[in-house]
């Protein structure tokens, strides 16, 4: 019998993955919070998946993180900052045996999450697709993308990932996961902030070429310097083509902003800005562009850290 997913976090990822986990027929249980929202899910009869128009509902059944049985898989899909927290909620129900899969933005969280619970088995995950929600348990799925994962401790790849083949989860275990983790910060860096800060689409970067640029400038120096060569490889071209890409596309830092959410910020700027401080490589831009970013959402009310 199949190893039951658990799937921590009923954002937009991991609503994605749930769906299409139960969609093929493998076990799926999602852990809520506590008592009241586990009720309100139970009231809304499950997840739906809109895809291409069509809603679909799975039924997957809840629990709250409090339950005692315990976790052999947990996929870990809330925001970074939730995430060393979402893990401590559960943490009685893991064991030398349990295996995460950490479906974080940045870098910085993970190494929290691995700290919490020593014994279990930390697989990263990076990736690109896309997703919205357009209500409560509800996920619309807005561009098929790739997800990489990779486990820097133990290189060898876990059987589960043919449950992902059958959920139609396109993925790729990936040797060098830190590059690619490493690879997407320095991306988001080049373009969240300025969109946040310049109030456009990323299309609306191309009228700022000199502050990306610079940017990537930095990032690419710092990669080289903390021994990810590999991640500094041809930065400013592929910003570049992200940037035309998903020229119609808001930044998800900008979504946050918008919906009056709070950002990651302390595992994309932050943790970028903290490095270059500890490698002792000079970035006054990406400094300065934190700062700029932390008045601009201290302005809002929004945290800023």
């Amino acid at each position: 019998m199949s190893t039951t997913w658990h799937v921590l976090g009923a954002g937009s990822l991991g609503t994605l993955w749930a769906t299409r986990l139960a969609r093929a027929g493998l076990p799926v249980r999602l852990v809520l919070r506590n008592e009241q929202r586990l009720q309100a899910y139970r009231a809304s009869g499950g997840l739906t998946l809109v895809e291409q128009g069509q809603a679909l509902c799975y039924p997957v059944p809840g629990e709250t993180a409090q339950s005692p049985e315990p976790i052999k898989r947990l996929l870990l899909a809330c925001k970074a900052y939730d995430a060393e927290a979402a893990v401590a909620s559960v943490a009685h129900r893991l064991s030398a045996e349990t295996e995460l899969i950490l479906l974080q933005n940045g870098l910085g969280s993970q190494d929290a999450v691995a700290n919490r619970v020593p014994l279990a088995r930390c697989i990263c995950a990076s990736s690109t697709e896309g997703a919205f929600r357009d209500g409560d348990w509800r996920v619309v799925f807005a561009g098929h993308g790739y997800t990489w994962l990779g486990d820097p401790a133990h290189p060898v790849a876990p059987v589960w990932l043919d449950d992902l083949g059958a959920a139609g989860i396109p993925h790729e275990w990936s040797a060098d996961i830190l590059t690619r983790l490493w690879r997407k910060l320095a991306l988001n860096c080049a373009i969240n902030p300025l969109t946040v800060l310049h109030h456009c689409k990323n299309g609306g970067l191309q009228e700022h070429r000199c502050e990306v640029a610079t940017l990537c400038a930095e990032l690419s120096d710092l990669l080289e310097r903390c021994g990810q060569p590999a991640a500094a490889e041809d930065l400013p071209a592929e910003v570049e083509r992200v940037i035309q890409a998903t020229a119609h596309n808001y930044s998800s830092m900008y979504q946050d902003v918008a919906n009056q959410r709070r950002t990651e910020i302390s595992y994309l700027l932050g943790h970028a800005c903290a490095v270059a401080q500890r490698h002792g490589v000079a970035a006054p831009h990406l400094e300065q562009m934190r700062q700029r970013l932390i008045v601009h959402l201290d302005n809002l009310g929004l945290p800023s850290d």
